[in-house]
Parts: structure tokens; sequence; C-alpha cells
């Protein structure tokens, strides 16, 4: 338990940090002027704060069935989860520029590309595919197994790599929707970080994403009658609602 409430204080800290920082920026288009080093930056304190929460059963239970010193073991597992995603912010900064570029000079094409964001997330909380790699986050005692069987250096980095991979191709929708919404927006990074919580913490059932899958078509439809709603990819240009 010692571990899981470490990273939890350790995700408190990353969500005052980026709370400061969203207050200061606000929602807007693009990098927020941030260069990539800066914006992989501000990404990996932004996936701290929201994902890992969500690992921390996993984190104590693979420590309490492996040996060797527990602080060290449990910073290098996160260490090699917040890896994947700092490897997956170079992806979300190229989407931002892009989306920045789009909402400046074509609204009209950032307008249909921040509706269907909104419909991508909402089939794929539908697929299979995304009920898969939630069961693993789920219930990780299957991969236990496999990863006691790992040996040689860096055990716990292999393993915080594997893991985080797992979760980046469960929720990588959700954070193409957040990136959508603008990279700071605060409100909605803490919708999506109670929905990943309550997705695999909680597990519900697959009625929860597919109910998640419902909202973000639902929220299709409001982008395309207001594009603002979608700050990510909304300059403040005017845009007529697209034609269906």
């Amino acid at each position: 338990m010692h571990d899981a409430a470490a990273l939890c204080v350790v995700a408190a800290v990353a969500w005052l940090i980026t709370a400061r920082a969203a207050v200061e920026m606000g929602a807007v288009p693009g990098t927020m002027g941030l260069g990539v080093f800066g914006f992989v930056g501000m990404w990996t304190l932004m996936m701290a704060a929201m994902m890992l929460p969500s690992i921390s059963p996993l984190t104590s239970l693979y420590l309490r069935v492996s040996q060797g010193h527990r602080t060290v073991r449990a910073v290098s597992l996160a260490t090699g989860y917040l890896f994947v995603w700092a490897a997956a912010g170079l992806g979300a900064f190229a989407f931002a520029v892009g989306a920045e570029r789009l909402a400046v000079s074509a609204p009209a094409w950032a307008h249909a590309t921040a509706v269907a964001v909104c419909v991508a997330c909402g089939v794929y909380q539908m697929t299979s595919l995304k009920e898969r790699c939630l069961a693993h986050c789920r219930t990780p005692l299957g991969h236990l197994l496999r990863y006691r069987s790992m040996t040689g250096p860096l055990v716990e980095l292999r393993v915080g790599i594997s893991h985080g991979a797992w979760c980046l191709a469960c929720c990588w929708s959700l954070m193409v929707v957040l990136i959508a919404s603008g990279m700071m927006n605060l409100l909605v990074m803490v919708i999506l970080a109670a929905v990943i919580l309550v997705e695999k913490l909680v597990a519900p059932g697959r009625w929860f994403s597919i109910a998640i899958g419902v909202a973000a078509c639902a929220l299709a439809v409001a982008v395309w009658i207001d594009p603002s709603l979608a700050p990510g990819l909304y300059s403040g240009a005017t845009t007529a609602p697209m034609k269906m």
C-alpha cells in the first residue's frame, strides 16, 4: 500500500503543477507556444497526474511478489510506464501542431477534424480491441507470471514499458479528445482522468466503456453545432455548422 500511496502523492503533485500551468496558459489550439521538448515535458507531467493512480494496484501487486528494494523498483516501473506516455507525446505534439495550423488557416477543416476525433473516440470505446486492452489493465494478474519470468537488468523498467503500452492502446482515443479540447483544458483533464480511473479500477463492465463511447458521439454532435466546444481546434474564426 505504501507504494500505491507514493504513486498517488506523485500524481497529486503533478496535478497541482498542471493546474497552475492550465490557469496561466488556458485551453488554446496547438502547442501553447512550447517547443517539442517543452511540450513533451508538459505532456508527461499531465500523464503522470492522470494515469499514475490507475496503475497503483498493479505496482503494489507486482512488488509484493518480486524481490529487491521496493522503492527503487517502484520508481523504475513508474519511469518505464511514463516513458511510453512521453514517447506518445511526440505524436501528440505533431497532432497539436497540425491542429494549430488548421485552426488558423482552415477553420472548416479544423471543425471537421474536431467532430471526427470525437466520433473516432466514441467508436473505439465500443470495439473489442478497447475491451481487450482494458481487460489487461483491469486484471493484470494473468500477466504477472510473464513479468516475473523476465530476467536481466532493468526488469521493472521493462515491466513499466509493457504495461504502459497496454494503457496507451487502451486510452489513446481519450487523449486525442483531450488535445482537441485544448491541451490545458483542466475540466476535460479531470473528466478523462475520472473516466480512466473508473474503467480500470472500479471495472463496472463493458457497458461503462460503451456509455462513454455514446457520450463521445454526443459530444461530436455538440461540436458540430458549436465548434468552440473543441478549443484545441478552434481559433475563434466564424465557421458555419457543417451539413451532414
